[in-house]
């Protein structure tokens, strides 16, 4: 049995000061049997403890029907193996550049701007989660013998709102299911997010790239007493589709870390290790200044040029953290584990089936709904990730107008009477050709990530306007959704009627297979679609996520516990425009090394974009 506590100037373990050298790895962007790896490369880096968030809607994608809840205290039973301390953040909102910031969509489509509030039904639905969670950690406490020191409440609270109510209703809520860890909340060193988002008799920290002595001064006008702690030492950033690659210098991190250190403060490295959004959980973000702009879209990979890269190896970065942690560690460093490898050659994968996208709508989307007077969102079909088409008659005789899906969120590829017209945007939502009556007109709707942080979380998907022609609306609109869980079902793809490639046309699902030796267990591969321009991807029924020609990201990550010794089969979800019949499965991505242009560190009121 141990304590972890909270003093006057530093945390305490069994009494005496403690500096908690931690890291940020979500275990739900790394599969379960690399968990262990890379853990033990953190530990390896200096690191003494393990941060993580959980996702609510990867656990609770429907309302009650709850999926392997049980997923964080394994992870956590591993950290405690590899002889690693941990933070959970529990959320309900963790942002994390997760799908809706990690609320569901059936919570953000019921209660809509309520969430994030004190209002009774959002709070009743968090009690309820919370209720399935929290067993996980209470059981794990370190005064239990677990590894769990600290539990946050909320997230970035002040980057959002200031109701005070709700906050100290979900300390009260962390406590009443049994958490007796120390609490603690994590802001922008901004007095504004101080204010909205501290709790008093919480410990405070502060979430910054660089500038630690400024930002703990700020932190210091709210708090004249207790740790100081950088819960988030942004050490790289993530990246947006079509956006260019960002990375941070090495050396440069190397000096804004020791820097915190100097000051005496702990630190949690964000991300000691990135991982990968799998399944299509990547989030989006508004641009502007105020996150009210047009929607930028977050890529599948979570590398974050992170000290521990998305394949497991250690980066220049990695050995320049690795020095100044050492100096603060007490102890010799252990050894890094085995590299992980991949395959030694590319391997080209000739796809050899198709199935245009109609037909796996027919095979494994939802039943049609009934005609409405408006496009039903996303929400209104209880749709997280995926697609919907949407189709609407133009009545006729009429003149061609122009044709507009108002409201559009986020991308559509538009048929009129079985003939491609054009792909629309919520930027360019109008058709470029106009449109005469009358006419059947298909939109094949995709959302591209719901918005994780800022005033525009939460917001619907779908066609949230209508359909209009000219100044008219469209009505009589039926809609029908596909979504990615429904590829997971099993005997999915023996529903699906494939034919020859050339069958399927320019969208639909697309497989062949391909032979491994070597990459399997421990290893990975990286997989490529050249010519490919948007859609998803499926190895062994394993998601790899969303791809995009657009880039910046060209190579999806595959993990070596998905690939078999022998045959392995790919799955190829094409939504605008198929490329030539085939993939590349190879080693992967090279590892970062060396300097770059410096990711962005400055207020994080702008930090998302």
């Amino acid at each position: 049995m141990a304590d972890f506590t909270v003093g006057d100037d530093h945390f305490r373990l069994n009494g005496e000061p403690v500096r908690l050298l931690s890291g940020a790895m979500h275990y739900f962007r790394v599969h379960e049997e690399q968990w262990e790896h890379r853990l033990t490369m953190l530990r390896a880096m200096g690191l003494n403890c393990v941060e993580t968030y959980v996702p609510w809607n990867l656990h609770e994608p429907r309302q009650g029907r709850f999926r392997d809840v049980g997923a964080l205290g394994r992870f956590l039973d591993v950290a405690h193996r590899v002889g690693l301390m941990a933070i959970v953040r529990p959320g309900p909102y963790i942002c994390a550049e997760w799908e809706n910031g990690g609320l569901p969509a059936w919570v953000t489509g019921r209660f809509g701007r309520r969430v994030r509030t004190r209002d009774a039904g959002y709070t009743a639905a968090v009690e309820r989660w919370f209720g399935e969670l929290l067993p996980q950690v209470v059981q794990r406490q370190i005064t239990g013998g677990g590894p769990v020191i600290m539990v946050q409440v909320e997230n970035e609270y002040g980057s959002y709102g200031c109701d005070r109510v709700h906050l100290e209703e979900l300390a009260g809520l962390l406590r009443r299911c049994g958490v007796t860890v120390p609490l603690f909340t994590s802001d922008g060193p901004e007095d504004h997010m101080l204010t909205g988002g501290s709790v008093p008799g919480i410990a405070a920290t502060a979430n910054f790239g660089s500038g630690a002595r400024e930002a703990f001064g700020v932190l210091r006008r709210h708090r004249p007493r207790g740790p100081l702690m950088c819960m988030e030492f942004w050490c790289g950033w993530f990246e947006h589709w079509g956006a260019e690659p960002v990375v941070r210098d090495p050396a440069e991190t190397a000096g804004a870390l020791r820097e915190i250190l100097e000051c005496g403060a702990s630190v949690n490295v964000y991300m000691a290790h990135g991982g990968t959004s799998f399944a299509g959980w990547a989030g989006a973000n508004r641009a502007g200044p105020l996150q009210d702009g047009p929607l930028v879209a977050t890529v599948t990979s979570y590398d974050y040029d992170a000290p521990v890269d998305e394949y497991g190896r250690p980066t220049e970065k990695f050995w320049q953290l690795r020095k100044v942690l050492a100096e603060y560690a007490g102890e010799p460093l252990p050894d890094l584990p085995p590299e992980p490898v991949g395959p030694a050659r590319p391997v080209r994968v000739v796809l050899t089936q198709g199935a245009p996208l109609a037909g796996v709508l027919e095979a494994l989307g939802d039943p049609e709904g009934p005609e409405c007077g408006v496009p039903p969102t996303f929400e209104d079909l209880d749709v997280d990730r995926g697609l919907v088409r949407y189709r609407v008659a133009v009545p006729g005789p009429r003149q061609p107008y122009p044709l507009r899906a108002a409201g559009l969120r986020d991308r559509a590829v538009v048929y009129v009477d079985g003939v491609r017209a054009g792909v629309l945007t919520e930027e360019d939502d109008t058709l470029e050709e106009p449109v005469a009556g009358p006419a059947e007109v298909e939109l094949w709707v995709e959302s591209l990530g719901r918005v994780n942080y800022g005033p525009r979380l939460g917001e619907p998907k779908g066609i949230t306007g209508g359909v209009l022609h000219e100044r008219q609306f469209l009505h009589g609109v039926r809609a029908r959704a596909l979504r990615l869980d429904a590829f997971e079902e099993p005997g999915a793809m023996a529903r699906v009627r494939f034919g020859g490639v050339a069958e399927a046309g320019r969208t639909g699902l697309f497989r062949g297979s391909f032979e491994v030796a070597g990459a399997a267990g421990t290893g990975h591969a990286g997989l490529e679609l050249p010519g490919w321009t948007r859609g998803f991807v499926w190895v062994n029924g394993f998601c790899l996520g969303r791809y995009w020609s657009k880039g910046p990201q060209r190579t999806l990550y595959v993990p070596g516990p998905v690939l078999r010794e022998g045959s392995n089969e790919v799955w190829v979800l094409e939504l605008e425009e198929a490329g030539a019949p085939f993939v590349d499965v190879g080693p992967g991505a090279p590892v970062r090394t060396g300097p770059g242009a410096p990711v962005r560190t400055g207020a994080p009121g702008d930090a998302r974009v």
